[in-house]
């Protein structure tokens, strides 16, 4: 069994692109009750992607990580008894709710875990494992070796991001609304509230770390994006099972081009090894070279433990 590439698209036609560029399986969810999304779908666009990717024999994951509030209950007993119905492959949580609400709702979908930044050691993937959870997304503030012994220890799946923005600082608060109206820019707000188009300027680095808005709260983002297509012989010997692109705050032509070099780069690894590592660094230039303006790629925490 191959490597998983899992995608996030923009859109429900979105995602017929990426199942042609050989993207195995697709994060989909709605802003409220997932983190950090590339795309809105709504309840009807739920049903509509998760049959087109079960029809092209791939795979559907619903996002519910959001952080709940006692407020947010009651909608999310109902949501989760939508999602139900629908039969996505899995969904994505964070936290014990979502357990809570399988259990006592007799929900009959898998689960996987991705807590964003608390996945950082294996006993906690086997807590949540024999919980239910039968994959865990790693945190991204790992470095390469860290990876390598949680994949051995964990008895569940490991997934790792190999591709995309991460972020650095999440708040229920909207910093950027309060600081406008605090300062009397109510024309502000107006026209940049909800956008994602702003971005925290470092000056002594000259980097910018985009930041937005949403039902969530806000979110900032790292200057540079991941791309560690040079380790993917090392993530699979590790015994990696899924591969992430993330496609937050990037353009749909993008995502399906660096799903397309992703795509290359797994099929050759699995035809042929040594071409892979004569190649490999060619892959990672084809990225390097279509990357947006302001942003350049890196190795995140692969190979240190800061970065920002």
């Amino acid at each position: 069994m191959t490597v998983e590439l899992v995608v996030t698209p923009k859109s429900v036609e979105h995602i017929y692109e990426l199942i042609n560029v050989g993207a195995d399986s697709f994060i989909i969810g709605e802003e409220k009750y997932g983190l950090r999304l590339a795309g809105e779908f709504n309840k009807e666009d739920l049903k509509r992607a998760i049959e087109i990717i079960h029809q092209a024999g791939k795979k559907a994951y619903v996002s519910v990580n959001a952080i709940f509030h006692n407020e947010h209950l009651d909608d999310l007993v109902e949501y989760l008894k939508y999602v139900d119905t629908l039969n996505p492959d899995a969904v994505i949580f964070g936290e014990p709710t979502i357990i809570t609400i399988v259990r006592e709702e007799k929900l009959n979908f898998k689960l996987q875990w991705d807590p964003h930044t608390l996945a950082t050691n294996s006993f906690s993937c086997n807590y949540w494992g024999d919980r239910g959870a039968y994959r865990t997304c790693l945190s991204k503030e790992l470095t390469i070796e860290e990876i390598e012994e949680i994949a051995e220890k964990s008895n569940y799946e490991i997934e790792v991001q190999v591709q995309g923005m991460l972020c650095m600082f999440q708040s229920v608060r909207k910093l950027v609304d309060n600081y406008f109206l605090y300062s009397d820019k109510e024309e502000y707000i107006e026209k940049y509230s909800g956008s994602k188009k702003l971005f925290l300027y470092s000056q002594d680095r000259n980097e910018r770390y985009p930041i937005f808005e949403d039902s969530n709260g806000t979110h900032i983002m790292s200057a540079n994006d991941i791309c560690a297509i040079e380790y993917l012989d090392k993530l699979i010997s590790y015994g990696v099972k899924a591969l992430k692109i993330e496609g937050v705050l990037k353009s749909e032509d993008y995502i399906t081009e660096v799903t397309t070099i992703y795509r290359d780069a797994i099929d050759l690894y699995y035809e042929d090894e040594e071409a892979y590592q004569e190649e490999k660094q060619d892959f990672y230039n084809d990225i390097e070279s279509i990357k947006p303006k302001y942003r350049e790629v890196d190795l995140g925490f692969f190979q240190k433990k800061t970065m920002y």
